[in-house]
C-alpha cells in the first residue's frame, strides 16, 4: 500500500500522550485515551501541537470545528485555531453529538488558507 510522504512525517513525528482533560469551550471532563484531540460534545479543541502529542505550540488557542470531511483514513474534523488561524484536520474521535457531527459534515470546506504553526 501506498502511503504518501506527510502521512509518513506524521506517523514517525507522532507521540501518544494519556492525558485527561477538560474542554475549555463546553467544560465536559474528556477522559483521554492517548489519540484524543477534541471534546466528543461540542469537538472544540485546543491549539498545543506543532506535530501530534509533542505539545509544543506556544498559541494555546481554542480551535473551532468548522466540518467534517471524510479522507482515506475516516472521517476529519477540520479546524481553525481561533487565536492564530492555523487550519488542520484532526481524526474524528467518538462523538456524543452525533447531530453537531452530521451538521459539520453538511458546511461547506472553508475556504481558508492553511498555515504551519512556527513555535
Amino acid at each position: 500500500m501506498f502511503v504518501g510522504r506527510r502521512a509518513l512525517e506524521v506517523s514517525r513525528r507522532f507521540m501518544r500522550r494519556v492525558e485527561d482533560f477538560r474542554c475549555a469551550r463546553c467544560g465536559l471532563l474528556v477522559e483521554g485515551d492517548g489519540y484524543t484531540n477534541h471534546c466528543p460534545r461540542c469537538l472544540w479543541s485546543r491549539h498545543v501541537d506543532v506535530h501530534p502529542g509533542d505539545r509544543a505550540a506556544g498559541c494555546g488557542g481554542l480551535m473551532e470545528p468548522l466540518a467534517v470531511v471524510v479522507t482515506g483514513s475516516g472521517p476529519e474534523v477540520v479546524h481553525r485555531c481561533a487565536r492564530c488561524g492555523l487550519t488542520r484536520n484532526n481524526q474524528l474521535g467518538k462523538a456524543v453529538d452525533e447531530a453537531l457531527v452530521r451538521e459539520l459534515a453538511a458546511r461547506p470546506l472553508p475556504a481558508a488558507r492553511r498555515k504551519r504553526s512556527r513555535q
